[in-house]
C-alpha cells in the first residue's frame, strides 16, 4: 500500500512519501534502544515537564493539525480540532497523575510477615521500547493515548502510522522533539505493513500495542505471541444502543443520530446497532430517521458540515456492499442507502438506517465503518441482552433507561468493556478502555492503561540480621 496522503473529499493525491529503508529503520532501532536507557532513569518530573510541554505546542498548534487530519481522513474539522483538545487534556492528565498510579505499593507487614521479608513492596518499572501500530480514523488520539501514558512510565515509543495519515505522523514526532525529548524517544517509522514483523520480533522491542481491524490484530498478536511479547490489542467494534421503556425517548434520539455518525461513522465505539423496545420502538425511529435525515453532508473544511466522506475507496465499496447485501435480503432503508446526489468527486456515503434485519444479512454480524445504522424491535430486555451480544465483538455499548433494576442486570450480562447509560459511549483518560472478544485484549488510559507496559517488580527485603 503506498504511502501518501490522498484527500477523501476529492481523491486528490496530495502528497507521496518514500519508505524507510532497512539501514533506516536499524538507524532508528538503535536510537530508540540509546534513548531507553536515559529515558528510563528519568524522574517523573522530568517526564512530566517534557510532556506538559509538548500539550502546550500541540495547543499552539490545534488549527493547522485539524486542518491536517481533515485533509488526510476526511473528519469534520471541528471534529479534528476537538480531537487535538482531547490529546492535550490526555498529556496533562498523565503528567499530573503518573507519578500517583505508578507508585511504590506497599503491602500491610503482617500479610507478608510469613514470607521472611522484613518489608516488601511492589515497584512498577518501564518495559523498553514499544511499538505502536496505529489506525487513521483518530490519528493523532489513538497515538496520544498511547504515547503520553508509555512516555510518563519511561518507555520509549516507535510508531507505525496507517498509510494513509503519513503527515499527521510526522507532525507527531516533530511534536515530541519540538518539546525537547531526546533524540530516539518518540520515532514515526514511515513503513508498509510488510515491515512490522521484523521490527516486532527485534530483541530490542520489548512489547507492542495495536489498535486496527481484526486480521491486523491476529497478525501482530501471533508474532508476539511467538516472541513471548506483551502487547495490548484494540480492534474492532459493533457496539448496541438499547433503548428502554424508561427511557428518555427524545435525548436518546439525539444522542443516537451523534453516536452513530461522529467521525463520519468511522469509530470502533460508535453505536452501530440500535435495539429498542417495542413500547417506545415507533417514537424513538420516527425521531431517530428524521435527525439522520437532517445531517449535512459535504466538505468536511466547511464548519457546518455534520458528515464528511469516509476515509478511502475500498472502505465505501466495503460498506455499499454490506448494505447491498441486507436490501437484497429483504432488509429496508428508511433513509439514505446509497452515495448522496451531487458528490461526484470523493468518497461520500449517505447516512443510512437499515431496519427489518435477519441473522442471515452480513451487516447483523459484521462491522459498517461509516454512517450506517442497524435498527431493531425487541419484545423485551431478555431479547435486547441476547441480541446486544449476538456479535464477535464486545468493545462497548449504551442503554438507555431509568430503571436501576435493568442497569444492574445490563452490567451483568452485557459482553463488553464498557456500559454507558444514559449517553453516548466516550473514552476519558481517567477511565479504562479496551474490549472482549473480538474487541481485543488490554487496556488503555487510567491507571490500568499506564501498567500495561511496565514490569509489576516484586522488592523483597530479608532480615539485617
Amino acid at each position: 500500500m503506498p504511502i501518501a496522503t490522498v484527500n477523501p473529499a476529492t481523491g486528490e493525491t496530495l502528497e507521496t512519501f518514500e519508505p524507510l529503508g532497512t539501514a533506516e529503520i536499524e538507524r532508528r532501532l538503535a536510537a530508540a534502544e540509546a534513548a531507553y536507557a536515559k529515558h528510563r532513569t528519568t524522574g517523573f518530573d522530568e517526564r512530566a515537564r517534557l510532556l506538559n510541554r509538548a500539550a502546550d505546542l500541540l495547543e499552539e498548534d490545534a488549527a493547522d493539525i485539524a486542518r491536517t487530519m481533515t485533509t488526510e481522513m476526511g473528519k469534520p474539522v471541528k471534529a479534528a480540532e476537538a480531537e487535538a483538545a482531547k490529546c492535550v487534556k490526555a498529556m496533562r492528565w498523565y503528567a499530573e497523575h503518573a507519578a500517583e498510579l505508578l507508585a511504590d505499593e506497599h503491602p500491610a507487614q503482617a500479610d507478608v510477615s510469613d514470607s521472611g521479608a522484613a518489608r516488601a513492596l511492589v515497584r512498577y518499572r518501564p518495559l523498553g521500547v514499544v511499538l505502536a501500530v496505529m489506525p487513521w480514523n483518530f490519528p493523532l488520539w489513538q497515538v496520544v493515548r498511547f504515547a503520553a501514558p508509555a512516555l510518563m512510565a519511561g518507555n520509549v515509543g516507535l510508531l507505525k502510522h496507517a498509510s494513509n495519515v503519513p503527515r499527521t505522523a510526522l507532525y507527531l514526532e516533530d511534536l515530541f522533539r519540538r518539546a525537547g525529548y531526546p533524540e530516539g524517544c518518540f520515532q514515526t517509522l514511515l513503513i508498509g505493513s510488510d515491515a512490522v514483523e521484523a521490527i516486532l520480533r527485534d530483541d530490542r522491542v520489548a512489547a507492542a500495542t495495536l489498535t486496527g481491524s481484526e486480521p491486523a490484530g491476529r497478525s501482530v498478536a501471533s508474532v508476539a505471541g511467538d516472541e513471548i511479547k506483551k502487547i495490548v490489542l484494540e480492534l474492532g467494534g459493533s457496539d448496541p444502543y438499547l433503548v428502554l421503556p424508561s427511557a428518555d425517548v427524545a435525548r436518546a434520539a439525539r444522542t443516537a443520530v451523534t453516536a452513530r455518525v461522529q467521525n463520519n461513522g468511522q469509530s470502533c465505539i460508535a453505536a452501530k446497532r440500535f435495539i429498542v423496545h417495542a413500547d417506545v420502538y415507533d417514537d424513538f425511529r420516527d425521531r431517530f430517521v428524521a435527525g439522520m435525515r437532517e445531517l449535512t453532508v459535504g466538505d468536511p473544511l466547511e464548519r457546518d458540515t455534520d458528515v464528511g466522506p469516509v476515509a478511502s475507496e475500498r472502505g465505501r465499496a466495503d460498506l455499499e456492499e454490506l448494505v447491498d447485501d441486507a436490501l437484497g435480503q429483504g432488509a429496508s432503508a428508511l433513509c439514505g442507502g446509497g452515495r448522496p446526489e451531487g458528490r461526484d468527486q470523493g468518497w461520500f456515503y449517505s447516512p443510512t438506517v437499515l431496519t427489518d434485519i435477519t441473522p442471515k444479512m452480513r451487516v447483523h454480524r459484521e462491522e459498517t465503518f461509516g454512517p450506517v445504522a442497524t435498527l431493531y424491535r425487541v419484545r423485551d430486555l431478555d431479547e435486547a441482552v441476547a441480541l446486544a451480544n449476538d456479535v464477535p465483538f464486545g468493545l462497548s455499548s449504551n442503554v438507555w433507561t431509568r430503571d436501576e433494576a435493568d442497569m444492574d442486570r445490563c452490567v451483568r450480562d452485557l459482553q463488553a468493556g464498557g456500559v454507558f447509560f444514559n449517553g453516548m459511549t466516550a473514552s476519558h483518560p481517567g477511565l479504562p478502555f479496551g474490549g472482549v472478544k473480538r474487541s481485543g485484549y488490554g487496556r488503555e488510559l487510567s491507571g490500568h492503561g499506564i501498567r500495561e507496559f511496565c514490569n509489576a517488580t516484586t522488592v523483597w527485603y530479608g532480615p539485617a540480621e
